[in-house]
């Protein structure tokens, strides 16, 4: 039988069951033949146990990938695929997204023990624009629509078909579970794949914990597997599986190099990246410093709000460009591909954008993750922050001006308060002179993921954002997405779009038909 994990959810006052096994073919099973475990469940917030979690993580083995590669090519072949019609794929979606809006709480809290970010962050934005993708995506799977060609009006015409690719690997990171869940589930459901799903060995639950709602809103047996596996075996052996016929991966650029390198060496399989980011934020002298009277993006009154899966900003006054930046660089506690790691200030500001940026900062509360106060947890593991610590000691080793930040907490967990440096690493802060200096300082790194720029000069702002070298460019504002909106990167951040249309394009394969009705062949030539 497969383990689970006994949790507490403290706002319900009740204690769920989470399977900590594999999910295949609509069932929690056993791995076939792993020895391996995942590390005990160690909440980041506490770095304890919790009473009565389950220490036997099974790691999944290239032969369970295998086997829930079969599963799927089963499902792909039989009962899904083009086997059903995009309204029954659509109304199975909108199920889902019903699910996981009936459980957000129980979803919010577990996520929160699973990757340390606060519950509040969690079900208000995470799972709320989770449910919103799976709705949007819903309402995309009856429209998969192709081409109608003329060719010869008298004898002839060609149409195009967008089929379904086929059984995907989806392996996901740590920094956002569900979210990323849903980005990589929704689109390749919504044309009709079939998934293997490869969640990160740190944070496993909540994809586990989606999977029973995923059989629960009635997807056939298969379409959905999920196999918590180390990247090294369960990642690989999807990238070099030669029954998979698509790998989606979000992660570090490492890592994409060598799942882009396994599916050539493979079937050749498609592949879409999201790799990381060094994102530049510049802040031009124009720019709104103070506006009127504002809040901390991260106080009650001005966080996102969810209603019915749907993500909102609160009615305020415009935010000035300090608390972008201290958003930029503070979400999620800067785990985040796109956080905006480089600030760049036109020099006849940047004193007093930096005394902005500090008070905004120092705003942001960090601490328990079920208090609703709260606005960043910790990071999600030891290793994330023994490295976090020592980019902070090292640059303080080079001589790095702390302006916040850079001491140790005494209380448990791995909580890293923000720390801001001139030339640091944590938040780099520097400055230019000119819109040329800010452009080439930006576009100076090897990733293109993210960029941001502060201007009230309209003219400005076209200039600079058709120059940065960046998939997603922010004028005055910063790391919001949309579902409709796409995202990805350029560089050596990643191949591919997720969100909106453009994401369906990279779960299907374009046909065309030549139709002859009148032409005769003369024979021989």
């Amino acid at each position: 039988m497969a383990h689970t994990t006994t949790v507490r959810i403290e706002k319900l006052n009740k204690s769920i069951q989470v399977p900590t096994g594999l999910f295949i073919n609509n069932e929690f099973v056993p791995s076939i033949d792993s020895q391996e475990r995942i590390d005990p469940f160690l909440p980041p917030g506490t770095c304890q146990e919790v009473a009565g979690t389950d220490r036997q993580r099974v790691a999944g083995s290239a032969k369970d990938i295998d086997v829930a590669v079969a599963a799927a090519r089963a499902a792909f072949t039989n009962t899904w695929g083009k086997n059903v019609t995009g309204w029954e794929r659509s109304r199975l979606l909108h199920k889902l997204a019903d699910l996981v809006e009936r459980d957000a709480q129980e979803l919010a809290e577990l996520e929160s023990l699973n990757n340390g970010k606060p519950v509040r962050v969690a079900r208000d934005f995470d799972i709320g624009d989770s449910i919103q993708c799976l709705r949007y995506y819903a309402g995309w799977a009856d429209k998969i629509a192709g081409q109608t060609l003329e060719v010869d009006n008298r004898t002839k015409l060609a149409f195009t078909r967008h089929d379904p690719i086929g059984v995907c690997g989806q392996i996901i990171p740590w920094n956002y579970p569900i979210n990323m869940w849903a980005w990589k589930v929704a689109p390749a459901l919504a044309v009709g794949c079939t998934i293997v799903m490869k969640p990160s060995e740190l944070t496993p639950l909540t994809a586990l914990k989606l999977s029973e709602l995923v059989k629960e809103a009635g997807f056939p047996a298969g379409v959905v597997n999920t196999v918590p596996s180390l990247g090294s075996v369960g990642g690989a052996a999807l990238a070099s599986h030669m029954d998979v016929d698509k790998v989606a991966f979000t992660g570090s650029t490492v890592t994409g190099r060598k799942i882009m390198e396994a599916a050539a060496k493979s079937n050749l399989k498609k592949i879409s990246l999201e790799l990381g980011g060094k994102s530049p934020h510049l802040v031009f002298e124009s720019c709104d410093l103070e506006q009127g009277q504002y809040h901390t993006l991260w106080s009650s009154s001005s966080l996102p709000v969810q209603h019915s899966g749907e993500v909102h900003l609160t009615p305020r006054s415009s935010s000035p460009a300090a608390c972008w930046a201290a958003l930029g660089i503070c979400y999620n506690t800067g785990q985040d591909c796109t956080a905006g790691s480089r600030v760049y200030v036109q020099d006849t500001v940047y004193d007093k954008f930096l005394e902005l940026l500090v008070s905004k900062v120092k705003a942001q509360v960090i601490g328990n993750g079920l208090d609703e106060e709260t606005g960043a947890g910790p990071v999600v593991s030891k290793g994330q922050y023994d490295r976090v610590w020592g980019y902070i000691e090292s640059g303080k080793a080079d001589g790095a001006h702390l302006l916040l930040g850079g001491a140790k907490r005494s209380d448990k967990g791995y909580f890293v308060d923000p720390t801001k440096k001139i030339f640091g690493p944590v938040l780099s802060v520097g400055t230019f002179k000119t819109e040329e200096e800010a452009i080439a300082l930006a576009n100076a790194t090897s990733y293109g993921l993210g960029a941001g720029l502060h201007s009230n000069d309209a003219n400005q702002c076209m200039r600079v954002s058709s120059a940065l070298e960046a998939g997603t460019v922010w004028v005055n504002q910063y790391n919001l997405l949309y579902n409709n909106v796409p995202f990805g990167g350029k560089k050596q951040s990643g191949i591919g779009r997720e969100l909106g249309s453009y994401a369906l394009e990279e779960y299907t394969s374009v046909k065309a038909v030549h139709w002859n009705f009148g032409e005769k062949l003369d024979w021989p030539l």
